[in-house]
């Protein structure tokens, strides 16, 4: 598996029009616009930083994963995302070496990317997310 970088780092928000202040107002980002995903329940606003993203998630309904996130731990990082250069083969080489994923099979995420999930029980606790742009 070949990680290219860190793509974004995903922070659950309860509304993006108010959580993106920070970023904005106060550390001078600039939001490019938002987009649902309504598979997942989200709509979700990218704010680049370098090479990088942070990724802004707001859940638009209240059994989204993003509401049960921020009602069990608040708003905040809820995960990290890292780009790779395949990754299918990144999830059969994951699953070889016994690491749970939530996603066996990438999916459609927002910006176009496909994603898949690793489980926090297999990362320490940390919601790992693949994407291949």
């Amino acid at each position: 598996m070949k990680i290219l970088k860190i793509d974004h780092l995903g922070i659950a928000v309860k509304s993006i029009d108010q959580g993106k202040n920070f970023w904005t107002d106060v550390l001078g980002l600039h939001m490019e616009g938002t987009e649902t995903v309504e598979a997942q329940k989200v709509t979700t606003a990218f704010l680049p930083v370098g090479e990088s993203e942070v990724e802004l998630l707001e859940s638009t309904a209240p059994d989204g994963p993003v509401a049960k996130y921020i009602e069990k731990k608040g708003e905040g990082i809820q995960h990290v995302a890292f780009r790779v250069e395949n990754i299918e083969e990144a999830l059969a080489e994951l699953k070889e070496k016994g690491i749970q994923l939530i996603d066996q099979q990438p999916r459609m995420g927002a910006g176009g990317a496909k994603i898949a999930f690793l489980h926090p029980k297999a990362t320490n606790g940390v919601l790992v997310e693949l994407c291949e742009r």
